[in-house]
């Protein structure tokens, strides 16, 4: 009787570990292969690109202004939330379209740990004497916001799109509104 017992209740324990294999669907044929992600592989930053153009207005005509350059100009913070003072970099002069573009990692100033939190394009210089006055159409003057502006991810930088900015051969009148 002691046999019977001992046989039933071992038939019963092997038949649950047949059971239990066979529900988890490794117990026959081979196992899914999965690929750990190696630790020395990592994710590249992104980095964040500044776009544009520049051009001379002369009466209602526009003209692009090759060589013109403008300034980026950015606030951090750091990882404790305390502001970093401005720092700015210029841009590569504009190409034969008026096209200009940067990228701000390069910024030797940003330190490990440290986060932007507003950047502003500004014009900066014209290399025209007869169109030199720069406007604020587009914020060229008061600083066009980059890093609240929409973007698009082109080769793992997020480029932004500023502009177009306008320089003039002269100042515009003031009315004194009559």
């Amino acid at each position: 009787m002691a046999v019977t017992n001992f046989s039933l209740a071992m038939s019963m324990f092997l038949l649950s570990l047949v059971i239990a294999v066979s529900a988890d669907g490794y117990g026959y044929g081979p196992k899914p292969r999965v690929e750990k992600p190696k630790a020395d592989e990592k994710l590249l930053p992104l980095t964040t690109g500044i776009q544009g153009l520049i051009y001379c207005k002369s009466g209602p005509k526009l003209f692009p202004l090759a060589g013109a350059v403008a300034r980026v100009t950015c606030l951090s913070v750091d990882q404790d939330g305390y502001e970093s003072a401005p720092f700015s970099i210029l841009t590569h002069p504009a190409d034969a379209k008026g096209y200009f573009f940067a990228t701000l990692s390069s910024f030797s100033q940003l330190k490990d740990g440290c986060k932007l939190t507003e950047c502003k394009a500004f014009l900066e210089s014209s290399p025209w004497e007869s169109c030199n006055v720069p406007t604020d159409v587009n914020q060229g003057i008061s600083g066009a916001h980059i890093l609240t502006s929409k973007y698009t991810l082109v080769k793992n930088i997020k480029l932004h799109s500023v502009g177009p900015f306008i320089y003039t051969p002269e100042p515009k009148p003031v009315t004194n509104g009559y």
